[in-house]
């Protein structure tokens, strides 16, 4: 009769005083030898993103010192190229040196946070299933009694925290630039492209779940070049669409201007929509009278009394952003159910 032992994650038998192979060599136990695989098989690009969160991290420490010591100087805070604010005439000149000397590095940290998920996607998540699926290594694990849920699990719960862990500590550090160097004064206000997805949790959520889309993708896939491609492409369609739904997340404010008063919201407002409201309350598209050949007269046929702007006051950007994330990790918790789910389908 023969005997199949059970092989450690660096192929050796059972260790000493362990006939039932119950633990790994060195006195790891089978799901702890897993994950000391994972981090060994993953530690380059482990090392990688821990030298880009450092780097990121001390760069936006040493950019929101220099900024906070111009913007002090020269008495910026709160101005912006056009304000209405009587403290800020003639700063102009001011703003602008400031938006020529640090709008680029501030573009560059935004742009960071928003590929980091990306990234994520494309060289952790993607091949950290369907590597292993394609070279058919994982058929020596699964022979073990570890269990594919949990091999599943071993595989994940390594790369989700040390993903959880980094972009959580690069989004504060970038919050925390951010209350000095955003908004008015560099003109990156919080509802631009760049500057949401570099915001709060939403960068922390997108990274999961470009990790739990690459799982799935891995498994079904089955073909690492492949995976990536997919990923990319999911999370490039979930980014965009979240994006288009963003301002619908939370409903706007409606401000009503007075025919002679000033149609202007602060610079920190995300305008949404305008047009016109009548007597009676009515809103009115602003192009309603873009065609007509009395554009006065038309506004008087539709009873025309002022302006109205839509808007998200800069107190709805936590809200929208913490929305925007529930629904990300929403998603990132669907998607792993299906990956354990389609994991037990296959390997019982």
């Amino acid at each position: 009769m023969t005997t199949t032992a059970h092989l450690g994650a660096n192929g050796a038998g059972p260790a000493a005083g362990d006939p039932g192979g119950t633990r790994e060599a060195g006195g790891r136990g089978r799901l702890g030898g897993l994950v000391w695989l994972v981090r060994r098989q993953h530690r380059l690009f482990f090392g990688v993103l821990l030298a880009a969160v450092t780097a990121g991290a001390v760069g936006c420490a040493v950019l929101r010192s220099r900024a906070a010591a111009f913007i002090d100087a020269h008495h910026l805070d709160g101005c912006s190229m056009i304000s209405l604010v009587p403290r800020c005439d003639g700063t102009q000149d001011a703003v602008n040196a400031f938006r020529s000397a640090y709008t680029r590095p501030l573009q560059l940290a935004e742009a960071e946070l928003l590929l980091l998920p990306v990234l994520i996607a494309l060289f952790l998540g993607a091949p950290l299933i369907a590597r292993e699926l394609e070279a058919g290594t994982h058929q020596l694990v699964l022979t073990q009694s570890v269990g594919p849920l949990r091999w599943l699990a071993a595989k994940t719960a390594l790369p989700a925290l040390v993903v959880l862990t980094a972009t959580t500590a690069l989004s504060a550090v970038f919050a925390w630039m951010w209350q000095v160097v955003g908004d008015e004064v560099s003109g990156s206000y919080w509802y631009s492209t760049l500057g949401f997805a570099s915001l709060g949790p939403v960068p922390v959520a997108y990274s999961l779940l470009a990790l739990a889309i690459g799982v799935l993708a891995g498994l079904r896939l089955r073909r690492t070049v492949l995976t990536m491609g997919v990923t990319l492409g999911a999370m490039v369609v979930v980014q965009v669409a979240l994006g288009q739904i963003r301002p619908y997340l939370l409903p706007t404010v409606s401000t009503e201007f007075a025919p002679k008063e000033s149609a202007q919201l602060p610079d920190n407002a995300w305008l949404v929509g305008q047009g016109y409201y009548t007597r009676s309350g009515a809103h009115l598209p602003d192009t309603i009278c873009e065609s007509a050949g009395n554009y006065e007269g038309c506004l008087r046929t539709h009873h025309v009394v002022g302006q109205y702007m839509d808007h998200h006051p800069v107190s709805h950007h936590w809200p929208l952003a913490w929305i925007e994330s529930g629904i990300v990790l929403a998603l990132t918790a669907v998607l792993t159910v299906i990956a354990f789910r389609m994991m037990r389908r296959r390997h019982g």
